[in-house]
């Protein structure tokens, strides 16, 4: 095992990779010649609510205020619970903040007490498109959200999102980690509550303690025999799942211009959109959709004179996908981002790439070909998610989307963080003893 190595804590972000902070974060593009940049700077924000709505920038500060208490007391004392007992949250203190953290009111009705502007609205709401649920359905503490968009910033690490894997991985195998590629975990011996070895077609594994990254429902329901899994499936049939999505990769062989390096077109019904997701899923009529523009920021990742875009419509899980549908909405997208930006695209177009539910499964058996996790509903927060720890194992966990602490890549990372603090509480001195 590697847990004699440990890290001296010193490493820095910049050890390995450089961070940009976007100005613009982002541009929200409402129609033809209704673009609305989204400045990073507080006063300039201020200043561009209040050309929409009178006194909407102190409303702002209020809303910011309430936000960001959110955001301390879920970072500090909500997001790195592994959530395997009500007793953790059995805190005066917690349980006196949990009813300031507006988990009984909606993030809908939350927002309107503070603005009117229908742009204003939607520039707020637009991040629980992502959560799984109505802004009807989702708590009002997920305004933690706006926080971390608006007072954060938005960041983009220099030559792209895999740099940030390329570091983790490097810092890993500095410390020892061994990493073995292509070799897919298909089934279990077992020995008195106990996993000993995972196999994959080729080789076997043995370890003291096993910590499932992989997609839970597969492993759980394919790969753990019946008698040890927690969930059957009634159980996940029920579950409410976080969006899916439909996603081009596209390299052209021009420069494009009127695009920012994230492009939000809410050019349609945002309502409607959010309904084809959540109440009523299917293919949208008339999605809303984003756009990617890297290259504009950083030239390097696309060739001299090119450009590399990505697009993504955010539509439902477990969706019928065809190859005929997945042409459908590029012709339809394509259409409309030519439209709105002023220039001919889709004939400069010189790599093409979809990817939407069948490749989900395909490359990581995600359920029902998800790709944002499980919905953030009420329900299925904290314990009310499927647990960190087997029920039925003594040495197996899981980490990853489908449990806590929720979806998206930072709350993944951080379940791989709190199943190593539970790994180190429970089997620590074990596993450094008998290494």
């Amino acid at each position: 095992m590697y847990l004699k190595r440990i890290s001296t804590g010193l490493e820095k972000t910049a050890d390995f990779y450089d961070l940009i902070r976007l100005d613009p974060s982002y541009t929200v593009v409402f129609g033809e010649n209704d673009f609305m940049d989204i400045p990073a700077q507080r006063l300039e924000l201020h200043a561009l609510f209040e050309s929409l709505e009178e006194g909407s920038s102190v409303k702002l500060e209020e809303f910011m205020l309430q936000a960001a208490y959110k955001y301390e007391v879920g970072m500090r004392d909500l997001v790195y619970k592994p959530s395997r007992s009500l007793l953790e949250f059995a805190d005066t203190r917690l349980l006196g903040a949990l009813f300031k953290m507006d988990v009984f009111t909606s993030i809908h009705t939350h927002i309107r007490r503070y603005f009117r502007h229908p742009k204003i609205l939607q520039l707020m709401e637009f991040p629980i498109l992502f959560l799984g649920a109505l802004p009807q359905n989702t708590p009002a503490l997920y305004s933690l959200m706006n926080y971390a968009d608006i007072q954060l910033g938005t960041w983009y690490p220099k030559g792209g999102m895999h740099k940030i894997v390329e570091g983790m991985v490097h810092l890993a195998e500095s410390l020892g980690v061994q990493f073995v590629y292509n070799a897919e975990v298909q089934d279990v011996s077992i020995v008195h509550k106990n996993v000993r070895e995972v196999h994959t077609s080729t080789q076997s594994y043995a370890a003291e303690v096993f910590v499932a990254g992989a997609d839970y429902h597969h492993i759980e329901q394919e790969v753990l025999p019946k008698a040890h899994r927690q969930y059957n499936d009634r159980y996940w049939e029920s579950r409410t799942m976080a969006p899916s999505s439909l996603i081009f990769y596209l390299g052209l062989n021009k420069r494009l211009q009127n695009l920012r390096h994230h492009n939000l077109f809410f050019d349609t019904d945002f309502g409607l959109h959010a309904r084809e997701i959540y109440s009523s899923p299917r293919w949208p009529e008339s999605p809303l959709f984003y756009v990617s523009a890297p290259s504009v920021t950083d030239p390097g990742v696309a060739p001299e004179g090119c450009e590399n875009l990505f697009i993504l419509i955010p539509v439902a899980p477990n969706l019928e996908d065809k190859d005929l549908v997945r042409e459908h909405y590029y012709d339809l997208v394509m259409g409309r981002l030519e439209k709105l930006t002023g220039q001919s695209i889709r004939e400069h177009v010189v790599y093409k790439r979809s990817y939407a539910h069948r490749d989900f499964i395909a490359d990581y058996h995600a359920f029902k070909g998800n790709a944002y996790g499980l919905a953030n509903t009420l329900l299925q927060t904290a314990i009310l998610k499927p647990a960190l720890k087997s029920k039925k194992l003594e040495n197996w966990y899981f980490t990853g989307q489908l449990t806590v602490p929720g979806p998206g890549v930072p709350p993944s990372l951080i379940s791989g963080q709190v199943v190593a603090a539970e790994i180190r509480k429970a089997w620590g001195k074990k596993i450094v003893s008998d290494s």
